[in-house]
């Protein structure tokens, strides 16, 4: 082995051992791991940014000291007020700023290089689900963000994790075109067996008609389960009312302006006619109409979030730049890219019909070019109906979407956030999306903060990200579980 690699290889046994070392008392006590005293970390000097109350707040704490033991924050204060221990391992923070590790909503882990990408881009927590595309999230992978598993409930899916048990591998498995609705009884044994798993979020599909939403949402919380929905069977102002923790996606959650005479049809035809019809009509209507309007009104005043996963559309809309071109990317799978983005050019690709590409090429192009500008406009109306949307000020959630629609694990949480400013938040409101909005919605309170008792997963930033969000990408160091990992060496470990 080159010398090269050899350091490569004591540094990723050495970042192995950091982060998978014992988690803090708190979480010992709930997982049975008996806490190791290990020698205290300090932080020390920089500005702490505040991103609590959703953004609002601005109490960032200056000349900071944080004290970190067993992976979790212990104590903060300033300099004046919170003494360094003797014996501490000091990390120089003058002059950096502080905050806690990004959180991916809704994002991909399914691979060690999928690890590191999310590690570079700051991403410390991701809530990942299996997917055709991706496979299952990759549990093992070290070092790497924190894993939080999300899976559908209510209907059958191939992709469900609890199919690898005998018990559920036909009652879940897709016999046909698309999903089918479970019965109650199949849903409550699922919805106790997916938390049983480990499982830390459930998603109510398009065909989770309002009966079984409104139970599910009812006892997923009792289960200590957070809730995402895509909803068309389920009328989506039914499953707000009902205290759904967020809803998903650009280009799904606007349905919900629709009329009732075409959100009948949905609880027979989720998918098909009727969704496509309901769907259109949410997408062409006019961003001012008074509709709308009421509609964002209503969601501003409950308590459901928004994730709009504005990345998947990023390479539809303008100003959008080659993804494949940040370092991040040289740590991912080419074969992500494969029918879905030119990786030379970064471009949406809109591969045709089998038949269609027996065509002249000249005609070839002229139908692609087509398949282009209508993807182009589509995205274009659905970005002026969020700009209303956003108007009510409902709370956001930041998540990516990866690896879908030319999305890139960790690189498109950073485009997210970029995205999230673009629609209106102030950078400090889109870092409150990634970080401690999760904490207030999900109730996972052991992430998003630089607070004691969270998990120790905080980047060290060299200039303010709350003076702009791309600020976010200036930092060579992060602490993950308590350790602290150089950044740029991440990209020698994808080798």
């Amino acid at each position: 082995m080159c010398e090269c690699g050899l350091r490569a290889a004591i540094w990723l046994l050495a970042a192995f051992l950091a982060v998978a070392a014992p988690r803090p008392t708190a979480w010992a006590a709930r997982g049975g791991q008996v806490p190791v005293a290990v020698p205290t970390l300090a932080l020390v000097g920089g500005t702490v940014i505040d991103v609590s109350g959703w953004g609002h707040s601005a109490n960032d704490l200056p000349n900071a000291v944080v004290l970190i033991r067993n992976g979790e924050i212990v104590a903060v204060g300033t300099q004046a007020s919170l003494a360094v221990p003797k014996g501490a391992t000091v990390v120089d923070c003058a002059g950096k700023f502080l905050v806690p590790g990004l959180v991916d909503g809704y994002g991909s882990v399914s691979s060690q290089g999928e690890a590191l990408a999310n590690l570079y881009m700051g991403v410390t927590t991701v809530v990942a689900r299996t997917t055709a595309v991706d496979g299952a999230p990759d549990l093992n992978a070290a070092p790497g963000p924190q894993v939080y598993r999300i899976a559908t409930v209510g209907t059958t899916d191939d992709e469900n994790p609890l199919r690898a048990q005998a018990a559920w591998s036909q009652t879940l498995h897709v016999t046909g075109t698309h999903p089918v609705e479970l019965t109650p009884a199949q849903t409550a044994l699922e919805l106790t067996a997916l938390a049983q798993a480990g499982v830390r979020a459930v998603l109510i599909g398009p065909a989770v008609t309002a009966a079984s939403t409104q139970w599910i949402l009812e006892h997923a919380r009792g289960l200590g389960l957070a809730t995402y929905g895509v909803f068309a069977a389920t009328p989506v102002r039914l499953a707000v009312s009902s205290n759904v923790d967020t809803l998903v996606h650009m280009g799904r959650y606007e349905i919900g302006v629709i009329p009732d005479e075409l959100q009948q049809p949905l609880a027979d035809d989720a998918y098909d006619a009727a969704s496509r019809t309901a769907y259109g009509y949410a997408e062409h209507l006019p961003p001012m109409d008074a509709h709308l309007r009421d509609y964002a009104h209503f969601l501003a005043t409950h308590r459901t979030t928004l994730m709009p996963t504005l990345s998947e559309y990023f390479l539809r809309l303008p100003d959008h730049r080659n993804l494949w071109t940040e370092s991040a990317a040289r740590l991912l799978n080419p074969n992500l890219a494969n029918g879905v983005t030119d990786r030379a050019t970064g471009e949406m690709m809109y591969p045709l019909p089998y038949w269609e590409r027996k065509l002249p090429q000249m005609t070839q192009r002229w139908l692609e070019a087509g398949l282009s500008k209508r993807a182009n406009q589509q995205a274009d109306r659905l970005w002026a109906l969020n700009q209303t949307i956003f108007e009510a000020y409902p709370h956001y959630l930041a998540g990516s979407g990866a690896p879908d629609m030319g999305a890139l694990p960790g690189i498109s949480l950073q485009v997210e956030l970029e995205m999230l400013v673009r629609l209106g938040l102030s950078p400090r409101e889109a870092l409150a999306a990634a970080t401690n909005n999760y904490a207030e919605q999900m109730h996972w309170t052991e992430l998003g903060g630089i607070v004691a008792g969270r998990r120790a997963d905080i980047l060290v930033l060299d200039a303010d990200p709350t003076a702009s969000v791309w600020n976010l990408k200036r930092f060579r160091t992060l602490v993950v579980g308590g350790a602290v990992i150089d950044r740029e060496a991440l990209l020698t470990m994808g080798h």
